[in-house]
């Protein structure tokens, strides 16, 4: 809908001359007195955004003091996950690490040991030192000017669409806590003797960084294509046929609109592991959780950004080789940002099992040159 008002706008501001009264000095077809009303350049464009990295915002499925039923763990996977800042876990980490693992040879803990877990953390949390940056892109630039006077004009700046390559900062990790109740399994006596360890402070605490995805893995963490129309207001100093080099200032506002969004292909495996993290969790399958096992949801991942208008300015000059053919460079600024959105959902119910997202500041410097010709 936004894409479609700003094409009407330009379609209705560049049409404006034909709508006018003929005879008005500022709206015609005509040349003005000693100046032409229409210019049109094609250049390059470097546009190089200034914007840092913002820090990425997580929700899922697994609300605070979800429990969930352990099932078939790994050994590793649940000493991984002990608190051991703890004198709880701390006895526990001994015991199933040098008494079960080594001594036994325990390598899994079946679900009838590993009982139940209480999990706290991942309902929401901001990612630090995380983030997303477009990156430098170069284009062909295509300007138009209507000038209402000699120095007065309307320009559109157009141009092909450039495929902008998105960095990525830093690694998300899922904040785990909570606690995990031995043999606490669901069963008459499993929670019998279960809520005897709980009542007694016997429960193992549970603290670990789970990681989910490095952003800064491949050379990029995704793509897109961005279109970037914007619509201003110049000032030009000088008068045409008495100065060759004119400089100008401007002022409008920018429409940036972005589709063909792809993610790395690497952090979309990753969420989609999350994804299966969420599930497992929601299925009572704490243990597989960890384990990062498949789960029985089907998780896909959808990436989108958002559109956004936003102020431009600029400086630039000309530089009249004749009366039609001119030079043109200029430089522009637009304090810009938008919002890239990553959702992870079950295919198979349509329910949302993780939803992200964070801020770009884009604030792009926009370097143009190009070579024009008036009519």
């Amino acid at each position: 809908m936004m894409k479609k008002s700003f094409a009407s706008l330009l379609t209705s501001l560049i049409l404006l001359p034909a709508y006018s009264h003929a005879d008005s000095p500022y709206f015609s077809l005509k040349d003005g007195d000693g100046f032409k009303r229409f210019s049109i350049s094609a250049g390059w464009l470097h546009a190089m955004p200034q914007g840092k990295a913002n820090p990425v915002y997580i929700n899922t499925r697994v609300a605070e003091g979800t429990q969930s039923k352990v099932g078939d763990v790994s050994t590793d996977s649940v000493l991984n996950a002990i608190d051991q800042s703890t004198v709880a876990g701390k006895a526990w980490y001994g015991l199933l690490n040098t008494g079960y693992k080594d001594l036994l040879g325990g390598n899994t803990l079946p679900s009838a040991l590993a009982g139940t877990a209480t999990i706290n953390g991942l309902s929401q949390w901001e990612a630090p030192n995380t983030g997303l940056e477009a990156q430098n892109a170069d284009t062909l630039g295509i300007l138009t000017n209507y000038y209402f006077t000699d120095n007065w004009s309307l320009e559109i700046k157009a141009g092909i669409p450039p495929k902008v390559d998105i960095k990525g900062k830093g690694t998300i990790y899922a904040p785990l806590s909570g606690s995990a109740t031995p043999l606490k399994d669901g069963s008459l006596l499993g929670n019998a003797i279960g809520n005897i360890i709980s009542q007694a402070g016997g429960d193992i605490p549970l603290k670990q960084d789970i990681k989910i995805t490095d952003l800064e893995q491949g050379k990029r963490a995704a793509s897109v294509r961005a279109w970037l129309p914007a619509a201003e207001l110049h000032y030009q100093f000088g008068r045409s046929g008495v100065n060759k080099f004119r400089p100008y200032v401007g002022v409008g506002v920018m429409y940036a609109y972005f589709n063909e969004v792809k993610l790395n292909p690497d952090i979309e495996a990753d969420l989609i592991t999350a994804g299966h993290m969420i599930q497992n969790i929601q299925d009572n399958k704490a243990g597989a959780a960890l384990d990062k096992k498949t789960s029985s949801a089907n998780p896909i991942v959808d990436v989108k950004a958002t559109d956004t208008f936003a102020p431009i300015a600029t400086i630039g000059a000309t530089y009249d080789f004749n009366e039609n053919w001119f030079a043109v460079g200029s430089v522009s600024y637009s304090k810009m940002n938008n919002e890239a959105k990553i959702t992870v959902t079950d295919s198979n119910t349509g329910k949302e099992l993780i939803n992200s997202k964070t801020k770009i500041d884009i604030d792009p410097l926009i370097t143009y040159v190009g070579v024009g010709y008036r009519f």
